[in-house]
């Protein structure tokens, strides 16, 4: 730890540099889980560093993608637990780079807080290690900046940046889509990052006791059932592109199925999906019920248990299911491709 740099004006501001040092010094086991082929600085340099490795590529191709967590960090904030949304920031970019069939190589963190306290920061970039090994990317640099008198001091914002990479030839292309093709459904963990000014609001969180086991979530607390981190879905999807051609993929983020399918389709198809063939999770009932919400705005906010859909044609449909229920996606049909005006048709 670098105690030369001490500065008593910068710590009577607000600022303590030492407490920075050491959070770095307690976030270095769990960096040092993430390391993949291809690193090549350690943590605390001016820029972290990556060697790409091309062979077998004919025109190597990066994908980046950034995010934050949103205001489910007030949940993280209410209930004392900062272990967990980490994951969730890492899933909310990795998923997305994967939609256009790129491996995740590795990520970066930014941290803003009121005040830095070590153990807590450490705790925070302890899930976003745990993501990066669940997405198989490298944790090659972040940044943590205290702000006092921007941020309250026990309030902290995150976010992040991944990069993947795809051979040119192999990104995602919808424009082989066709009438007759099969959607299907990954399921999702929960609510995952998205939706949750509505969700505060709906239990008044502020408020409510996050503890109590809730009848209608299986003895869970509300609490626990709403922090629960967001799915990553790399490694599945990644064995299912070795063997199966996939024509489109959609995560389900905020905008739920009407915003986030279309995204994966070309002009003049939709998804046509019966809504009774959906594996609602019980989360989303409770939303629906104790917020009085239409079943239409339910499913243009949250990702309704699917955080992830995936086209392939009729003929690959049962062998794309086998590959990822071999691993661990409990996947199902969830609809077809249909000619329409209507991206998204449900019924």
């Amino acid at each position: 730890m670098n105690n030369q740099s001490y500065s008593d004006a910068y710590a009577k501001a607000g600022v303590d540099i030492t407490a920075g040092y050491k959070a770095v010094e307690l976030m270095k086991s769990h960096i040092a889980r993430t390391a993949v082929p291809g690193v090549v600085s350690d943590i605390g340099g001016f820029g972290g560093l990556f060697s790409l490795d091309v062979s077998g590529m004919t025109a190597p191709t990066l994908v980046s993608g950034t995010d934050g967590v949103g205001t489910k960090l007030k949940l993280a904030f209410l209930l004392g637990k900062h272990d967990t949304v980490g994951i969730d920031c890492v899933a909310m970019c990795v998923n997305d780079i994967l939609c256009a069939g790129a491996k995740p190589l590795f990520f970066l963190d930014y941290i803003a807080c009121g005040k830095n306290v070590p153990e807590k920061i450490a705790a925070i970039v302890s899930g976003v290690a745990e993501g990066c090994v669940q997405s198989g990317a490298a944790l090659i640099g972040g940044e943590t900046a205290e702000m006092p008198g921007f941020y309250p001091e026990d309030e902290y914002d995150l976010a992040g940046f991944a990069v993947g990479i795809v051979d040119r030839s192999k990104i995602i292309d919808h424009s082989a889509m066709r009438p007759g093709d099969v959607v299907l459904a990954l399921p999702s963990s929960g609510v995952h990052s998205n939706g949750f000014s509505l969700v505060r609001k709906v239990f008044d969180v502020e408020h409510a006791d996050l503890k109590a086991p809730v009848a209608e979530l299986g003895g869970k607390g509300l609490g626990e059932t709403l922090l629960t981190p967001t799915k990553i879905y790399v490694k599945p999807v990644l064995a299912l592109f070795e063997k199966v051609t996939v024509r489109g993929i959609s995560h389900i983020t905020g905008g739920g199925f009407f915003e986030n399918i279309p995204r994966s389709l070309p002009h003049g198809l939709g998804a046509k999906i019966k809504m009774d063939d959906v594996r609602v999770l019980p989360i989303f009932d409770l939303i629906e019920k104790t917020g009085q919400i239409s079943r239409r705005e339910m499913f243009n906010t949250f990702n309704m248990g699917v955080g992830m859909t995936v086209v392939v044609s009729k003929e690959d449909a049962e062998k794309a299911l086998s590959i990822l229920r071999e691993n661990g996606e409990d996947a199902y049909i969830l609809g077809e491709i249909v000619e329409s005006q209507d991206k998204v048709v449900l019924w």
